[in-house]
């Protein structure tokens, strides 16, 4: 049986520090391969397209060209490359504006790093990861403006969810309790506690809510709910 090849990484944040710290933590997963790293968006698309990344993860605050104004930039230079923003910025115009500009999804810094080697993997595996602290402001801006803040939001790309006849008279009333729970960003360990119910009773009904709306993601279901009006 042959073995999975790793997901090849690059690194953009101007932090030596952080970056150096960043790479030494992703080294140690034998799921990733770091084949590049840069400092600043003019040497991340010098060395994009030659690394050949499966993903970027990528700092807002860079020096110049901020990296959400970079993205269509790295995807124009090599398309098939995921990006994953990891910043410090808590603003939900940054938020928006990476999502509009075709981020794959959003963590914040004091993600923990078995959170954010999850996060890749889930990222590299089709879904839109978000901050559970920045969720709620995603939703809102959701609210206020839906084709602002999810990529190809008219044409049903990737991320998005159709306001269509979904019923969500399939859910039970434990089920609805959590879609708003999701919704607002809390964690299965959050909503476990809120709910004094066991973490995996948790997974199990957030697997149904997933299959009865044919939903594939927590980002999806909150859209959904914030579509609603359901938080």
């Amino acid at each position: 049986m042959a073995l999975m090849q790793p997901i090849k990484l690059m690194v953009v944040d101007d932090h030596s520090l952080f970056r150096r710290g960043l790479l030494s933590l992703l080294s140690q997963d034998g799921r990733f391969e770091v084949v590049s790293e840069a400092g600043d968006m003019g040497e991340a698309l010098r060395l994009v397209a030659r690394a050949g990344p499966d993903l970027i993860l990528l700092d807002n605050h860079l020096p110049g060209v901020r990296g959400v104004d970079g993205i269509p930039a790295l995807k124009e230079a090599y398309p098939s490359a995921r990006v994953l923003m990891l910043t410090v910025s808590e603003d939900e115009a940054d938020l928006a504006a990476a999502m509009q500009a075709g981020a794959d999804g959003y963590l914040l810094k004091t993600v923990e790093s078995d959170q954010l080697c999850d996060a890749i993997v889930k990222v590299l595996a089709g879904e839109s990861v978000i901050s559970p602290e920045m969720m709620s402001k995603f939703v809102a801006a959701f609210r206020a403006k839906p084709t602002a803040v999810m990529p190809g939001a008219s044409n049903q790309g990737p991320g998005t969810v159709a306001l269509d006849g979904r019923d969500l008279t399939s859910l039970s009333t434990r089920e609805m309790a959590i879609l708003k729970l999701i919704a607002r960003g809390d964690s299965n360990k959050l909503i476990a506690r809120a709910l004094d119910i066991a973490e995996t009773t948790v997974k199990v009904h957030v697997q149904h809510i997933f299959r009865k709306l044919q939903l594939s993601s927590r980002v999806q279901v909150a859209l959904f709910a914030a579509a609603r009006r359901l938080v």
